[in-house]
C-alpha cells in the first residue's frame, strides 16, 4: 500500500497542491483516509492541516454511496460487461457484514474505524446500504468510525511511522 500511496502522492503533487492530493487520496476507495494520512506524512503536511482535509475527503463520497449504490449496482447488473464485477464487489462487501448485522451501529463504527484491509468508510457505506440500515444512523456510525480511524492512523502516520521516514 505504501508504494501506491507514494505513487499517488508524487503524481498528484505535480498536478495540484499537496493538500489537494491528500484530499483526493482520501476520497478514493481502498486508500481512503488511511492512505490520505500516510501520504500527508510522506509529503510533510502538518497533522493539523492533514486531519481535517483527510476527514472531509473521506466523508464526501459516503452520502452518495448510501443513497445510490444499490440503484447503480442494480442497473449495472443488467449489463453483460459489468454484472460479474458488480456481483463480485457485492459478494465481497457482504462477506464482511456479519458483525454489522449483529451489532448494527457499533458494528458499523468499528468496521469503519479499525484500519484493516478491506474495511473503511466505502465498504461500510456499501454494507449499510445493502442491509438497508437507517441512513441517519449509518451516517453517524460511519462518521464516528472515520474519527476512530483518524486517531489510529494519525498516531501511526505521524508518530510511529514518521520516525522511519
Amino acid at each position: 500500500m505504501n508504494k501506491v500511496i507514494q505513487w499517488f502522492s508524487v503524481n498528484l503533487e505535480n498536478l495540484i497542491s499537496p493538500t489537494g492530493a491528500i484530499f483526493i487520496i482520501s476520497m478514493l476507495p481502498i486508500l481512503e483516509l488511511r492512505g490520505g494520512l500516510l501520504a500527508a506524512s510522506f509529503l510533510h503536511i502538518p497533522i493539523e492541516v492533514a486531519v481535517p482535509v483527510c476527514i472531509l475527503g473521506n466523508i464526501v463520497p459516503i452520502p452518495f454511496i448510501l443513497l445510490f449504490v444499490r440503484k447503480i449496482f442494480n442497473l449495472l447488473k443488467n449489463t453483460k460487461s459489468f454484472a460479474p464485477l458488480i456481483n463480485r464487489i457485492e459478494k465481497r462487501a457482504m462477506s464482511k457484514s456479519d458483525n454489522i448485522k449483529k451489532y448494527e451501529m457499533i458494528g458499523l463504527m468499528l468496521f469503519v474505524g479499525i484500519p484493516l484491509p478491506g474495511t473503511g468508510a466505502w465498504t461500510g457505506a456499501m454494507i449499510a446500504s445493502f442491509l438497508e440500515m437507517d441512513i441517519k444512523k449509518s451516517s453517524i456510525a460511519i462518521f464516528l468510525g472515520i474519527i476512530m480511524a483518524t486517531i489510529i492512523m494519525s498516531l501511526l502516520s505521524y508518530g510511529i511511522l514518521a520516525r522511519f521516514i
